[in-house]
């Protein structure tokens, strides 16, 4: 099967750390075919950036969808444009953030997210909440910007050592789950190095897409994800009048 992978913002350096990390966690029946966003900012930090990346990021799910994959992946620990994707397209959608969670619930009690920027602490504890998980989560924040992610020489590998550490002693976590794509390459040595399971939500969406597409199930078009009603869109939105015709 393929799946497509998105990175819903326009760092291509941080899409080969997703797709690396999307490739690792895939079955050998599983093509990844991850992408970058060409529309919207270099990376989303809060719900300004989410909310002018989700264009752009329905563009890439429509192109996966056209061209045969199986389910797509949205690379973004807000969810960013979930809903709106799991109405548009007729394959199974799947956020990291989601993904994450319910692995996790499976295996612990307690559980810390990790994050990068303060703007990201509010976002995710109301997914947090939206997914039934709030009694059993807390967010915690590194203080870093996603793109220092990308520098090693940024510090933002010990900030995020920091914050594990914290959680672990005072919030007593039993299990540590990532709060950021960009993070994604660092579940294994994290794991190994803290003892306690580490989760990056780009490999827990991989797997729960593939068992989806095993199992022949896909997002249900009645009520909240039914199609979008075709209508005409005006301005930059204009594309968007026939991807809306497209999904009834």
């Amino acid at each position: 099967m393929r799946i497509l992978v998105v990175n819903p913002n326009t760092t291509a350096s941080m899409t080969q750390t997703i797709a690396a990390a999307a490739r690792a966690a895939a079955g050998q029946q599983t093509t990844i075919e991850a992408v970058t966003s060409c529309t919207g900012p270099a990376s989303i930090e809060g719900y300004f950036d989410e909310a002018l990346s989700v264009p752009g990021l329905l563009d890439l799910i429509r192109e996966g969808e056209r061209a045969g994959c199986a389910a797509a992946v949205i690379a973004c620990f807000d969810d960013t444009g979930l809903d709106a994707a799991r109405a548009m397209a007729a394959i199974p959608v799947l956020g990291i953030c989601e993904s994450a969670l319910s692995l996790a619930a499976c295996i612990a009690k307690r559980i810390a997210i990790v994050t990068t920027d303060e703007r990201a602490r509010i976002p995710i504890e109301e997914l947090a909440i939206r997914y039934g998980m709030g009694g059993r989560v807390r967010v915690r924040v590194a203080g870093i910007p996603v793109l220092a992610l990308e520098d090693p020489t940024s510090g933002a590998s010990g900030r995020l050592r920091d914050e594990i550490r914290y959680a672990l002693d005072h919030d007593h976590a039993e299990a540590i789950v990532l709060g950021c794509a960009g993070m994604a390459d660092l579940a294994h040595r994290l794991q190994g190095e803290f003892g306690v399971p580490v989760i990056d939500g780009v490999g827990a969406a991989v797997k729960q897409a593939e068992a989806l597409v095993a199992l022949g199930l896909a997002t249900s078009k009645r009520g909240a994800y039914a199609a979008p009603a075709p209508k005409r869109f005006s301005g930059t939105m204009a594309p968007f009048s026939t991807l809306a015709a497209e999904a009834v």
